[in-house]
């Protein structure tokens, strides 16, 4: 399967998001092809170098897609696999706050691309409560977290996504 490719969800999101082509596209290529994935059009965007035409490599990866049947015609659902494939992917079992931060950090910018949408607001507040606690020792964005829940807090917002 194509989301054997982790970074294959990211690549959706941001495509329906209409973010700019960048070398993370180019490896996201590259590791494809390392996984047996050979199109005409994976193979250039795999030898794209800086600079980048933008025109041409929203043109580009649109091909690739396709070519790849990766569908993206649904934004919400894009953007759903994207966060449930980010949370999935942060280990707790050496629980890092730095890791769960990075998620939630890219969590917390969709949510203001997509104008605060509403299902992200917890990861958005839960993104600051973490904040202030590395900081202090209360915060005011999650009811009930502190310093000492904090992990299992964490745990109970990202297994109810």
């Amino acid at each position: 399967m194509i989301h054997s490719v982790k970074s294959t969800h990211a690549i959706l999101a941001y495509k329906v998001l209409n973010y700019n082509i960048d070398q993370f596209w180019v490896d996201w290529a590259v590791e494809m092809l390392m996984n047996g994935y050979d199109t005409e059009h994976l193979v250039i965007l795999a030898g794209i170098s800086p600079p980048y035409d933008q025109f041409e490599l929203h043109s580009l990866t649109d091909k690739v897609l396709n070519e790849l049947h990766l569908d993206y015609g649904h934004k919400d659902q894009v953007i759903k696999n994207y966060v449930s494939y980010l949370l999935a992917t942060t280990d707790f079992d050496h629980f890092n706050i730095n890791e769960v931060l990075k998620a939630l950090r890219e969590i917390r910018d969709l949510y203001l691309v997509l104008d605060q949408a509403p299902s992200l607001r917890r990861f958005y507040c839960l993104y600051y409560g973490i904040k202030d606690l590395q900081h202090d020792t209360v915060q005011w964005y999650v009811d009930g977290m502190d310093r000492e829940n904090m992990k299992e807090v964490v745990q109970q917002i990202f297994s109810e996504w």
